[in-house]
């Protein structure tokens, strides 16, 4: 799910990006906001970080004593995207093994479909595994799958989430 967030982060400069006009010192801030932004990927309770929207308040700098270095509060808007379990998305799959396959939905990889989890398909072992139904269904690599979330993990020493999901349900399985 697509998530708008309001978060409050310091921004640290550097003594050499101090610049005594405000439209540089405003851009150098707005940069390392952005690095930063890109740098922290995800976290537990927010989910991915996808987009930046807004700069809404940049508060009055304080000089740290030792470095030089001006640390500024910042107040921000953006754009995250967080799995919940019972939420159904739709994915694409990446990885085929004999018990189960990896998909991909929005900036998650790591979502794993068990073969226990798909009533009624069989997997087919070959040079380009897949998985068939008796309604000659398939889930092979790059078809599109809609699933449903059982659960997710965050990982927090890789900022990334895991998740299970499943076909168990009306209208999941391979659309594509």
């Amino acid at each position: 799910m697509y998530l708008k967030s309001q978060l409050s982060w310091n921004v640290v400069i550097t003594a050499e990006n101090l610049d005594a006009k405000g439209l540089m010192l405003k851009k150098a801030i707005i940069i390392r906001l952005l690095d930063d932004f890109a740098a922290k990927k995800a976290m537990k309770n927010l989910g991915y970080f996808l987009a930046l929207t807004t700069v809404e308040h940049i508060g009055e700098g304080k000089v740290r004593q030792h470095s030089g270095d001006v640390l500024f509060p910042v107040d921000f808007s953006c754009i995250t995207f967080k799995i919940f379990p019972g939420e159904i998305l739709e994915g694409v799959v990446h990885k085929i093994l004999k018990h189960g396959v990896f998909l991909r939905s929005g900036p998650s990889e790591k979502i794993y479909l068990s073969h226990q989890k798909m009533a009624d398909y069989q997997y087919v072992p070959g040079e380009n595994p897949f998985f068939r139904n008796d309604k000659s269904s398939k889930i092979e690599k790059g078809v599109v799958v809609r699933f449903v979330v059982i659960g997710e993990k965050y990982v927090e020493a890789e900022k990334d989430f895991q998740a299970v999901v499943s076909l168990e349900g009306d209208y999941l399985g391979p659309i594509s």
